[in-house]
């Protein structure tokens, strides 16, 4: 019997820079176990140029990435996800949908790339996010089935968040 594909949604306020870098790094990492997607609260509509820069620089598919509204993955038609994860500071203080299925929800506060100055700021700060969120999204795929059915599971997804701090 195979394992059931999970679903993990990433949230950023804009889905233009972090939670697209998450996604598409999931999607990579996790493939064949794990469905990525991203949204956000207030998206900009457009996936940050230099996100998909890093993301190509670092071999990843950028084929489908897009920044839209986090209410996409709250309806009935929705994909049941089995965790969202917030990955910037104004997305986890915001009120969320309700989810179907309530899956488990955690913070993985990554600084915002888009806002280091200069082309090599940019360029180092991207590839500085991307490298906490692979090596976050790594502890994550290192738990296996237990990140959704050990009893400290909440907990053990939140001290992957505080990785890099």
């Amino acid at each position: 019997m195979s394992a059931r594909i999970r679903n993990v949604l990433f949230l950023c306020t804009a889905n233009s820079a972090r939670s697209i870098l998450a996604e598409a790094i999931l999607k990579r990492l996790g493939e064949g176990k794990y469905r990525a997607f991203s949204a956000g609260s207030h998206p900009r509509g457009r996936v940050n140029p230099d996100a998909l820069d890093c993301l190509k620089r670092h071999g990843d598919d950028v084929a489908g990435l897009s920044s839209k509204r986090w209410d996409v993955f709250s309806g009935p038609d929705a994909p049941r996800m089995d965790l969202v994860v917030t990955v910037c500071d104004a997305a986890a203080g915001e009120a969320c949908p309700i989810w179907p299925g309530h899956p488990l929800t955690v913070h993985w506060g990554i600084p915002d790339p888009a806002g280091a100055d200069g082309a090599e700021g940019g360029e180092t700060a991207f590839n500085l996010a991307y490298d906490r969120l692979e090596r976050r999204i790594a502890a994550f795929l290192a738990l296996g089935d237990n990140a959704f059915k050990a009893d400290d599971a909440r907990a053990q997804l939140a001290a992957i968040g505080r990785i890099d701090d």
